[in-house]
């Protein structure tokens, strides 16, 4: 997608907030001891509460409100009974829609210590910052996947080959179909002023490539190691990106400032909405 009016802006602002809100949201609740599924609860809960749908969910009939994937699965887990442990690596991905505009977002927590998990996620969110400042009009999309193998290799870690981020913001997945995590010199698009793209992460421990589970949906490492994945949603600019799905990054452009105060009372419920406790959730 390309973003071309006010009304763009407004409905990628407010779909980014929300799948940010839902993304924090779940983090704050994960704890030794907890279900994927009450996990997967907050999504819903907060998804509904603004009215959004699940993209996943809406576009592809995802068996749940968000994906949520637990040390050997890669992506695409699928919330249920399985309990959170101490150790567990968590990454947690929302994806949204609202009147017609799409984000999507995830992270990665590792629940008590785990040294090798902690390095590995904080690898993952620091090669998305890395491959952020690549982001920009008239550079070409493959800076992107060159800064993320950079950042991994530099760790003496892995990426994963046949996962990557893509265009969103009209559909959950546009052009360009793949932003993929390493190099590819063939690739000579270059990134266009107004564009929306998902830029993730996928940084392993061991693996190069994921292979598809028996449910039809999940990836797995086959060699069990691990997988951590950050995203964000943004727009590229003439100069840094807007970043959707930050819920602490202000506007940095006066058309998106603009939008933001010709519709405040939208905007501020985003920003104060109290934290929702697993427990709460039955109640609604």
């Amino acid at each position: 997608m390309i973003v071309r009016s006010e009304k763009d802006l407004l409905g990628l602002f407010k779909i980014g907030k929300i799948v940010a809100l839902a993304r924090d949201q779940m983090i704050k609740a994960l704890k030794p001891g907890i279900t994927t599924k009450e996990l997967d609860n907050i999504a819903k809960y907060v998804l509904e509460y603004f009215n959004a749908h699940s993209a996943p969910m809406k576009d592809y009939g995802f068996p749940a409100y968000s994906c949520i994937s637990v040390n050997e699965e890669a992506a695409h887990g699928i919330p249920g009974s399985r309990i959170i442990k101490p150790g567990d690596l968590v990454n947690i991905d929302v994806s949204g829609e609202l009147e017609g505009y799409y984000a999507d977002t995830g992270a990665s927590v590792v629940v008590a210590r785990d040294k090798l998990k902690e390095r590995l996620c904080s690898t993952a969110e620091r090669a998305l910052s890395k491959a952020l400042e690549e982001v920009q009009a008239g550079r070409r999309l493959n800076n992107i996947g060159k800064r993320i193998y950079e950042e991994a290799r530099q760790e003496h870690f892995s990426v994963i080959r046949n996962l990557s981020g893509h265009g969103t913001g009209r559909k959950l997945h546009e052009y360009p179909e793949n932003i993929l995590t390493y190099p590819d010199k063939e690739n000579r698009a270059v990134m266009e002023k107004g564009m929306v793209l998902a830029v993730e992460t996928f940084i392993s421990s061991g693996a190069r490539n994921v292979v598809k589970g028996n449910n039809g949906w999940t990836y797995y490492t086959q060699d069990k190691s691990f997988v951590a994945q950050y995203e964000h949603t943004v727009i590229v600019t003439e100069g840094r990106p807007f970043i959707l799905t930050d819920l602490k990054m202000p506007p940095i452009n006066k058309n998106i400032e603009k939008s933001k105060e010709s519709h405040k009372e939208d905007v501020e419920i985003l920003e104060d909405v109290e934290i929702v406790q697993p427990e709460e959730l039955e109640e609604h």
